[in-house]
């Protein structure tokens, strides 16, 4: 047995693709389904094809999206810097529903509130602010 992919519903499919590409994953593979109506994109970080997140997009809609998801769970990705990701997301309007106080965790939420952990790859990095003290946010 090996690991295929997570595969998450979106309803809007470009807001969540650049979602995804702000975290540092690209495009590997599209297929649109006519016949059914519907879209599949794999999105994987550089590098890593073998681990992506299947993106399912229904062209006539979702209404049930965005609904809270966390019985989805999350998804995990390992990051080179912790902070820097953070504040890049930060900077362009993601909240940080779990910010990296630790030096080593954080929780943020796509568009289709899919909640994703980012992990300070190695060691923790040192407490700093802003994080260090800055709450959370809703729920991740």
């Amino acid at each position: 047995m090996r690991y295929l992919h997570t595969m998450v519903r979106v309803k809007d499919l470009e807001k969540t693709m650049a979602f995804f590409e702000l975290l540092g994953l690209k495009e590997t593979k599209r297929i649109d389904h006519e016949g059914g109506r519907f879209s599949l994109i794999f999105m994987a970080p550089e590098g890593q094809p073998e681990c992506p997140v299947e993106l399912t997009y229904n062209w006539d809609g979702d209404e049930g999206l965005p609904s809270d998801s966390r019985h989805f769970g999350h998804l995990a990705y390992e990051v080179e810097d912790i902070y820097a990701l953070c504040q890049k997301l930060m900077d362009a309007g993601v909240v940080i529903n779990r910010p990296p106080r630790d030096g080593h965790m954080a929780f943020v939420r796509s568009p289709d509130n899919v909640s994703i952990e980012l992990l300070q790859k190695g060691e923790s990095l040192a407490p700093a602010e802003p994080w260090a003290s800055m709450e959370n946010t809703g729920h991740w």
